[in-house]
């Protein structure tokens, strides 16, 4: 066994002696395609989505260096057509491209002789492990001369394959020679054919594109846009995270609503692993995406100087969908022409779910809210970005002091911004602005919307966060009615009484838009 070359099954072994939810079923999806034009694959998902535990997987299942049935004899596979036909009957070539990285970075050499350090360090294993086939004309050439001598052609297993990409993505000769060696392996038929048996890819991007074409364009692609049969293996189901909290006896609606997250028609929900794995360790609800490497830094993206760029993030963080065309993004972390394509890294990374029958993004759940919340409080972002976030600032101030008039005017301007919706012609509409209007309020307030209160439904509650000593917001909209019909039907219909154990005061505001006059009017009373 070798570093590369047949690197066995421990390091799956040890992922299945911990905690361990079955989705060996991934397994069947690259058997399945052996021996077929479908041979090459490519999956690409966010940070801390389980991509190295199916390298891993994968490596200790093909893998003809050892013998892996204790590990898969009791799970999901074994009961499919073709499983001991492919176990361990292949070569496997397993590549952690990080690593490379890393090794370059310590000993400060440059990222374009990568390629290089890496075809270099499967050669000398290919010596070592069979000399007979190394030397001659290259690697490549020893490959084929190893599957003529063994009869088993090689699976490879390449996991972050787009972390040179990613790090290079200021350097186009390290990006093209990088693609150039996949192009070598992948898409020769001087070799492809004689010496892969599968290849399985797995990063945060689709493969990069090279002008109109993928640059290495034979592989099927599974993004996170549209995962197709991997979809179920994209991370934890909701019949997975439902086995967890029963066995870890937590809250099931508790581990949805911080970390559920995509949503494809073929299976429903589907969360984020690493995650709700803590979760379940450390026995509480909480945001561990900081604490791994899984953030790029989110003011990077927000503060990109595309028109509209900042209400965009706003208007997610308040709670919207957002229409996305991700039809034109480049694959990289370099080449943005418009939002729609900063929108859609947003999506690879993880910091925004995708809606792919209505292309649609938002923020999935509370976990990432809290990511995007965080930059509310920062001081790192234009000068555009800090005046939106004062006059929602200042409209919170004059909401509490009961400014109606000052109220009414502020919403009358974000009305008038390239914010508001495109039609403005009902409730819900109205209800888009209030919430985009009253973002800042969101860093001490819970916000909730059709809050049941009393004998009817609360518009937006906004609940103090705990040790806040602000007073509580009842926000009753009206259209074409009026300001003083909406406090008066909160009053009418005691709408707070859903804060009777609140304790402190309240505030309620009633807002009305007259669609004629088109102007907002605001009524304020405190109790």
């Amino acid at each position: 066994m070798g570093i590369y070359i047949n690197s066995g099954n421990s390091g799956f072994q040890t992922i299945v002696n911990s905690e361990y939810v079955d989705k060996t079923g991934l397994i069947r999806q690259i058997n399945d395609v052996i021996g077929t034009r479908e041979n090459l694959v490519c999956v690409s998902r966010p940070r801390r989505f389980g991509k190295s535990y199916a390298a891993q997987m994968l490596c200790a299942y093909y893998d003809c260096s050892c013998d892996s049935h204790s590990l898969f004899d009791d799970k999901e596979i074994a009961g499919t057509e073709g499983y001991q036909a492919h176990l361990n009957q292949y070569q496997v070539i397993n590549l952690d491209i990080s690593t490379f990285l890393s090794v370059a970075q310590r000993k400060g050499i440059p990222l374009k002789e990568v390629p290089d350090m890496i075809v270099d360090g499967l050669s000398a294993e290919l010596t070592e492990i069979y000399p007979d086939c190394a030397g001659g004309r290259g690697f490549a050439d020893g490959l084929v001369r190893c599957v003529e001598k063994t009869e088993r052609k090689f699976v490879f297993v390449i996991d972050e394959w787009d972390a040179l990409i990613r790090e290079a993505k200021d350097d186009a000769v390290a990006q093209k020679r990088y693609l150039s060696l996949l192009r070598e392996w992948f898409k020769s038929n001087n070799f492809t054919p004689k010496v892969v048996a599968a290849a399985y890819m797995t990063g945060i991007l689709p493969i990069k594109k090279d002008g109109s074409q993928s640059a290495i364009s034979d592989f099927m692609e599974y993004s996170i846009l549209n995962p197709g049969g991997f979809a179920e293996y994209t991370g934890f189901t909701e019949k997975d995270v439902r086995n967890l909290c029963k066995k870890y006896e937590m809250s099931f609606e508790e581990a949805k609503k911080w970390y559920d997250g995509y949503d494809f028609s073929e299976i429903g929900a589907v969360y984020n692993p690493y995650s709700v794995m803590c979760a379940v360790k450390f026995r509480e609800f909480q945001s561990y995406w900081r604490k791994t490497s899984a953030a790029e830094s989110l003011m990077t993206y927000i503060n990109m100087d595309f028109d509209g760029m900042q209400e965009i993030i706003l208007r997610l963080i308040s709670g919207e969908e957002i229409e996305v065309d991700t039809d034109n993004f480049e694959n990289d972390f370099e080449t943005f022409r418009s939002r729609d394509d900063v929108l859609t890294l947003l999506i690879h990374l993880g910091y925004l779910t995708w809606d792919r029958k209505e292309k649609t993004a938002r923020i999935p759940n509370e976990e990432i809210k809290a990511e995007f919340q965080k930059i509310l409080k920062g001081r790192t972002v234009n000068r555009k970005w800090m005046e939106l976030i004062g006059h929602s600032q200042k409209l919170v101030e004059d909401t509490i002091s009961g400014n109606a008039e000052a109220v009414a005017k502020a919403i009358e301007e974000i009305r008038d911004t390239q914010y508001a919706p495109t039609f403005y012609n009902n409730e819900q509409a109205l209800r888009y602005v209030i919430k985009f209007a009253y973002i800042a309020a969101m860093d001490q307030y819970l916000k909730v919307e059709e809050l049941p209160s009393g004998k009817g439904i609360a518009d937006v509650v906004y609940l103090p966060k705990r040790k806040s000593m602000l007073p509580a917001m009842v926000v009753e909209l009206k259209w074409d009615k009026s300001s003083g019909g909406a406090i008066k039907q909160m009053r009418d219909r005691n709408y707070p009484a859903v804060l009777k154990d609140y304790g402190g005061e309240i505030v309620m505001v009633g807002i009305n838009y007259h669609s004629k006059a088109k102007t907002h009017t605001c009524k304020i009373e405190r109790i």
